[in-house]
């Protein structure tokens, strides 16, 4: 046994560094396109959803919208890709049972995730190019919010009909309490799962923000995914965790690219379906704290200036430019949200253990 997990271990580290040098080889030949092809937006954004003005972004990255490149997400998802392809070439041609042992691609684990991270960022990159060719409906560009939620909807419907019917998975773990019958429930609580971790894609605002702190929160699903035996799906996390090491490099300030929709919109997809995986999903708004207050904070933002006349509850939305105004310097946002995500997730970890370790 104690062979076994050392042979994981090292596999799972092996995974990791592969898929930091693979994007570290990607990433100057994908920074060298998205400024060949002028990859950002042609003018800074004037209006919020809603159709209020924007005078704090405007202030702190009208400049950098309109010289930056989108699109730096596709460096994660075409990593992951890439690794998946190349594992899958050699189970082909290695004896067994190394084969066996290096493989991650799995009917039960990894098909699911896998397939949403792709569709929901491929979703995202046609987003980010309409968005760079200014020819979208949305206020910012892009995709119209009602298409962007319809497709994703779609998405999670196939999803949680995964789930439900090719898995079998009927029950939803409570902590400290134990498996809940749900039966055709699961449908719609998955579903809704996803187009709230959707909601929180608002997090990619600034320099090195949305992959610090995403980081931690799929480093803690990584550590729950082992404890629960699921090799494949923990090898996957890794996989993307070396990916978001990589993009970190060349986000941090300065940064050479941004996120974009097809980085942030993939990450939040496949997040949900991961916590489902796991059987820990009333654990991620804990684990995922920092999104969830990124995520309502724009709620918040939104209600009272509809309720109460324009009035605003933040100097601006989402709250990391509510602390660019309070006078809070970038990095300074950056490095406390990377902190705060760490926190949660290590707390989300500690309430994960106590409860299996108590029910």
């Amino acid at each position: 046994m104690y062979s076994t997990h050392i042979f994981l271990i090292v596999k799972l580290l092996s995974f990791f560094i592969g898929a930091f040098l693979i994007a570290i080889i990607l990433a100057p030949i994908l920074i060298k396109m998205l400024y060949k092809y002028k990859a950002w937006k042609k003018k800074p954004k004037e209006k919020s959803i809603g159709g209020y003005d924007t005078p704090i972004f405007q202030k702190f990255h009208a400049q950098k919208e309109v010289s930056v490149p989108r699109m730096g997400g596709i460096l994660i998802w075409v990593t992951v890709l890439i690794v998946a392809i190349v594992d899958l070439i050699l189970v082909k041609v290695l004896p067994q049972p190394m084969a066996d042992k290096i493989n991650f691609l799995s009917r039960s684990q990894t098909w699911l995730p896998l397939f949403t991270l792709i569709s929901a960022s491929i979703l995202g990159l046609v987003d980010d190019i309409m968005t760079v060719k200014d020819s979208g409906k949305y206020v910012s560009g892009g995709m119209r919010f009602k298409t962007r939620l319809a497709l994703i909807s779609l998405i999670a419907l196939v999803g949680a009909w995964w789930f439900h019917f090719k898995l079998g998975w009927e029950t939803i773990y409570i902590p400290f309490h134990g498996n809940l019958y749900i039966d055709g429930w699961y449908i719609l609580i998955f579903v809704l799962t996803m187009l709230a971790t959707f909601s929180s894609g608002v997090v990619d605002g600034l320099d090195g923000l949305s992959a610090g702190v995403m980081m931690p929160i799929f480093t803690a699903f990584g550590i729950i995914a082992y404890s629960r035996g699921l090799y494949d799906l923990a090898t996957l996390i890794i996989v993307i965790v070396g990916a978001l090491v990589t993009y970190l490099w060349f986000n941090v300030p300065p940064a050479r690219f941004y996120m974009g929709e097809t980085g942030i919109l993939g990450l939040t997809s496949v997040l949900a379906v991961i916590a489902f995986l796991t059987n820990s999903v009333l654990l991620l708004p804990i684990i995922g704290m920092v999104l969830v207050i990124e995520s309502m904070s724009v709620i918040i933002q939104l209600t009272s200036k509809k309720l109460r006349n324009g009035k605003k509850v933040f100097l601006a939305a989402p709250i990391h430019h509510h602390f660019e105004a309070k006078g809070w310097s970038e990095s300074q946002i950056t490095m406390r949200f990377w902190i705060i995500s760490a926190v949660f997730s290590g707390l989300g970890l500690i309430l994960y253990f106590l409860s299996r370790f108590l029910v």
